[in-house]
């Protein structure tokens, strides 16, 4: 189907910054560029000083409170931003979600993907721990893999500290924060370390190959907003420290020997996304090799749609799945 039109006024916003395309950008340059949440931000404020009727809920959306705390990483300490839920109404250790920004392991950052953590806080009544991993050029490959693993590890044995249930903690992300999700469970896996209860990936990145007869989507996807399929190569040659790791399973873990002894998974993509039908691939794969698999596609949506809850309706629709979805892995869905 055509685009949401709900999401035309935000494409159209976002086009009218007038930002070049980000794959001829260096990674400085791209990181300073405003975003799709950018332009949310911009048709709000229009809205609230033309006194004008808004689709939009309050923003940023309210959420109990807002903590930081230093994780230590294997290289050097990482900044995690904790978010509690504005239900104050539950006693006790809550469940906890480890959560993972997209941005192509190159780009964005924690405040990008604010929006989603606050939404995930509230709708899931869990904590939400995001984590600032470590980017490329300056830190390629695996670096941001281990500071994910690492990080998710330490959350799992420090729950209790952050008001956490330790044996509650999901993990989950956008793009290549989703990516990045799978690999921590495939490497508690293979580890033998703490393994989180369930998966919330949403559009993950989890290949690196321009495979248009494998990944239609590619193709069919490929002029799409805000990511496009000249972007992954841009990614690839800022984050990957050779082409060979293309083909590692801990930077594209739809290669990995086996998607079997895996917590339950729900995966999110988009029609209108180029990474559509790998993350389709992916969840496939998962229910192949026994896993409790949830896919589910959202006709009219584009990259980045998750973050859009306060304002489209597919968005809002997605982000209660993901809720459910977790809440049931929790066992607070009652």
């Amino acid at each position: 189907m055509p685009l949401d039109p709900q999401l035309q006024p935000f494409l159209d916003q976002l086009a009218a910054f007038g930002v070049p395309p980000t794959e001829t950008l260096s990674p400085l340059a791209a990181r300073n560029a405003p975003t799709l949440k950018n332009a949310v931000e911009e048709l709000a404020a229009n809205h609230a000083a033309q006194r004008a009727k808004s689709v939009f809920k309050p923003m940023p959306e309210p959420v109990g409170r807002i903590a930081h705390v230093l994780i230590p990483g294997p290289a050097e300490e990482l900044l995690a931003r904790v978010y509690y839920p504005a239900d104050n109404a539950q006693e006790g250790a809550r469940p906890v979600l480890v959560y993972f920004h997209g941005g192509g392991f190159v780009i964005a950052n924690l405040d990008v993907y604010d929006p989603s953590c606050r939404a995930l806080a509230n709708a899931a009544k869990c904590i939400v721990v995001s984590v600032a991993y470590r980017q490329g050029p300056e830190a390629r490959f695996p670096a941001a893999h281990d500071d994910a693993y690492v990080a998710t590890q330490w959350v799992i044995k420090h729950a209790r500290e952050l008001g956490g249930d330790p044996a509650r903690v999901a993990v989950g992300g956008e793009s290549a924060g989703g990516n990045l999700a799978t690999h921590v469970c495939l490497q508690a896996r293979d580890k033998g370390g703490a393994m989180p209860v369930y998966q919330l990936l949403i559009y993950p990145m989890v290949q690196w190959e321009a495979d248009t007869t494998r990944f239609p989507s590619l193709r069919e996807n490929a002029e799409s907003r805000p990511l496009n399929a000249r972007v992954l190569p841009w990614f690839a040659k800022y984050y990957l420290s050779s082409p060979a790791d293309a083909r590692d399973p801990r930077a594209a873990p739809l290669h990995a020997l086996s998607h079997a002894g895996l917590p339950p998974a729900l995966v999110l993509t988009a029609e209108l996304d180029v990474l559509r039908d790998e993350g389709e691939a992916y969840a496939r794969s998962l229910e192949a090799a026994g896993g409790r698999t949830k896919c589910v596609r959202y006709d009219g949506m584009i990259h980045e749609f998750f973050g859009l809850a306060g304002a489209v309706d597919g968005a809002k629709a997605a982000l209660q799945e993901a809720a459910n979805g977790l809440m049931g892995a929790f066992g607070t869905d009652e």
